[in-house]
């Protein structure tokens, strides 16, 4: 994907690759497979920018419908969002269902949820179809830290059992030592049907999948041009090309140098993970006997689980800025310290991060891409989609991203059109202004997680 010119992007990209770095999935996923770059002119009928768990999830599907595909990845499979995050499978969208509710119908907001569920039986499936060792744990705990959040989440639950005929169960605060041994918190609900896993071997195992269904995956392969001038749009890299029916951009933060109208629309956010050294494996399961995935209710959350190690693997630490919080690891094991008191001089040896997207309203972006004609009509392109802003949330929703996206591309694009009506806005500020009000407005909300 093409690197702005401007110093603030090369900046970014350098942050970056320093996150990717220290990263424990990194060290305990072995990859297999080293993808050759683009050389010459490829012609197919979809190409896919960006090999993470979106655009692999839209090959197998597009492959498995008999279509041509070639995946170009800038770096490596799974490098950014898709193999760094907290590995956390969980219904739902970021945005509470309540703000789906306010964005669509309600009959269209049963349907996104519904499609949510699937999401999760989407890694099932796949996992089992190709065999993907990728440490899946099931359960998931949404954590309360005081009384009235319980309340609200004990709310949450009830209605989401009456209008959607979603069950989870509720733990009680005099229960709650049973499935989390924590002081933080005052009560919990726990979905069965959530978990957690190590997203990088998922999405290694995904990329192999995908190149035995034929798939033509190029690694080191960053797009500098997309050209949509020609009936068939064209993506150019620095030593090929590649001619398509069709062209999903499945990149996120990294496409907006090719689809600048895309990037106005979402926001790299850092965030951030550290894994503990190894536990005493009896200690390990008195702090989390359900090993159930955690997070917690707020709006800038905290988020944990335990590896098959015994090692836990914390995250909470959130950048608006693009730049990494100072003493990351110090910063890290005190929250997780203050989450488990047991864990005060609990080493921290792996410390990492990345950037996900996130739009204004916190709920997915998908659609088609726009571009002025010659005669100045601004025509929605058919055969150029993507999918964006999974805004922290994507570990599943990805999956489901890329199946929607190709049943689109296939000409059925009931499921991905509820999804593409959707109203998203620019965030406020302009190029220059509009980090500094994200960042101003999360001080808000941070501070209204404290009070």
């Amino acid at each position: 994907m093409r690197r702005h010119e401007d110093d603030r992007h090369v900046s970014f990209i350098a942050t970056d690759r320093e996150l990717a770095r220290r990263s424990y999935y990194a060290a305990t996923a072995q990859r297999t497979q080293d993808f050759a770059a683009l050389q010459g002119s490829v012609e197919c009928d979809v190409a896919v920018v960006g090999a993470g768990l979106a655009g692999l999830s839209a090959a197998i599907e597009l492959a498995d419908r008999g279509r041509r595909v070639a995946l170009l990845e800038a770096e490596q499979v799974g490098w950014a969002a898709s193999g760094r995050n907290g590995g956390q499978a969980i219904a739902g969208l970021a945005c509470d269902q309540a703000a789906v509710e306010s964005l669509v119908s309600l009959d269209e907001a049963k349907r996104i949820w519904a499609m949510t569920l699937e999401a999760l039986d989407i890694i099932r499936e796949r996992r089992e179809r190709f065999a993907i060792d990728c440490d899946w744990q099931p359960g998931y705990l949404a954590a309360a830290v005081t009384a009235k959040k319980g309340r609200e989440l004990q709310q949450w639950q009830e209605t989401m059992a009456r209008v959607y005929g979603f069950e989870t169960e509720w733990i009680a605060p005099g229960e709650l030592p049973r499935w989390l041994a924590s002081p933080r918190f005052h009560s919990a609900l726990h979905d069965p049907r959530g978990g957690h896993l190590h997203p990088l071997k998922y999405c290694l195992g995904l990329a192999d999948a995908a190149s035995r269904l034929g798939v033509q995956i190029h690694e080191r392969s960053p797009v500098i041009e997309l050209d949509t001038a020609a009936a068939k749009p064209r993506l150019r890299t620095a030593r090929g090309e590649v001619r398509a029916e069709q062209v999903l951009l499945a990149g996120n933060v990294y496409v907006q140098g090719i689809a600048p109208a895309l990037g106005a629309r979402i926001m790299p956010v850092g965030t951030y993970m550290v894994a503990s050294e190894a536990l005493d494996p009896a200690l390990a399961r008195s702090l989390i006997p359900s090993r159930a995935a955690v997070s917690d209710t707020n709006f800038v959350l905290d988020y944990f689980r335990f590896a098959p190690d015994h090692r836990l693997l914390f995250g909470g630490l959130i950048s608006y800025s693009t730049a990494t919080p100072r003493h990351l690891e110090r910063s890290m094991q005190r929250r997780m310290a203050a989450t488990f008191p047991p864990l005060q001089n609990t080493a921290v040896e792996f410390a990492w991060g990345g950037f996900v997207d996130i739009s204004m309203n916190r709920a997915p972006d998908f659609g088609r891409l726009s571009a002025v004609t010659a005669d100045g009509r601004r025509p929605g392109l058919a055969n150029v989609y993507y999918v964006q802003g999974f805004s922290g949330h994507g570990l599943a929703l990805t999956g489901l991203a890329g199946r929607v996206v190709a049943e689109a591309m296939a000409g059925d694009a009931g499921r991905f059109d509820t999804f593409a009506r959707i109203r998203h806005r620019a965030f406020p500020g302009g190029r220059l202004l509009r980090t500094p009000a994200l960042v101003a407005g999360m001080a808000y909300y941070r501070l209204r997680d404290l009070l």
